[in-house]
């Protein structure tokens, strides 16, 4: 078993995974919201199905793949590594939408990180940061372990998600905490999955999760921007 946080490193994981971070995350359903109109998510079943597949076949293999990578890589001071995974992110986005949302995330949590750390400027002054990139950057420097990392930014994402299913579908919140237990429950696994893959094995390929986003970009009276 790995050695648990220490009291100051997991408060900093809680931090970090906290819906209240000031980077925008509730304005996105990440394609919950086109998947409403167009895909059937109409119950708390059905919601928790998408989810629970968005986290395994999408989520897991693509940016929680790379946090995982990109963690060691800042801890390192890897510059070209950490250019390189960035360029991945930025090159990956499916849709105009997920493409906004990952840089105005980005450059939102940077902004938060100045107030953190004072290198944070000069660290990002020439590299427009994705957020899983940023994530990554405030993971390492707070003292946690990568697989530790790792679960904090995907109870994160999913408690992001939750709450805009709670809102699209529409859904109660005692059905959004149910959804969330059953994401809390298999995001070990994805992490663990997530932290095994390498660069020729990390993917953000979904088809019909690119369809729904692009067709939100025109969907009419819309409540999240992606």
């Amino acid at each position: 078993m790995p050695e648990p946080a220490s009291a100051q490193s997991l408060l900093q994981l809680i931090w970090l995974a906290s819906p209240a971070l000031p980077v925008g995350g509730f304005s996105y359903s990440e394609g919950i919201e086109a998947a409403v109109e167009w895909a059937g998510i109409d119950s708390e079943a059905k919601a928790t199905e998408w989810l629970a597949d968005q986290l395994h076949l999408s989520f897991a293999r693509g940016d929680l793949a790379l946090v995982a990578q990109a963690i060691p890589a800042w801890q390192a001071n890897d510059a070209p590594r950490i250019r390189q995974l960035n360029e991945w992110v930025m090159a990956t986005r499916e849709s105009a939408e997920f493409f906004l949302q990952t840089e105005q995330m980005g450059r939102s949590f940077v902004e938060w990180l100045k107030l953190h750390h004072a290198d944070t400027a000069e660290v990002f002054k020439d590299l427009p940061a994705s957020y899983p990139v940023a994530f990554a950057f405030a993971l390492s420097r707070s003292g946690a372990t990568v697989h530790d990392g790792c679960l904090a930014f995907a109870f994160g994402w999913a408690e992001n998600m939750v709450a805009a299913a709670v809102k699209a579908v529409p859904l109660g919140q005692s059905a959004g905490q149910r959804i969330l237990a059953r994401l809390a429950n298999e995001i070990p696994a994805a992490v663990e999955r997530a932290m095994k893959l390498g660069d020729d094995e990390r993917q953000a390929f979904a088809p019909l999760l690119a369809v729904l986003s692009a067709r939100h970009e025109t969907q009419y009276s819309r409540l999240f921007r992606s």
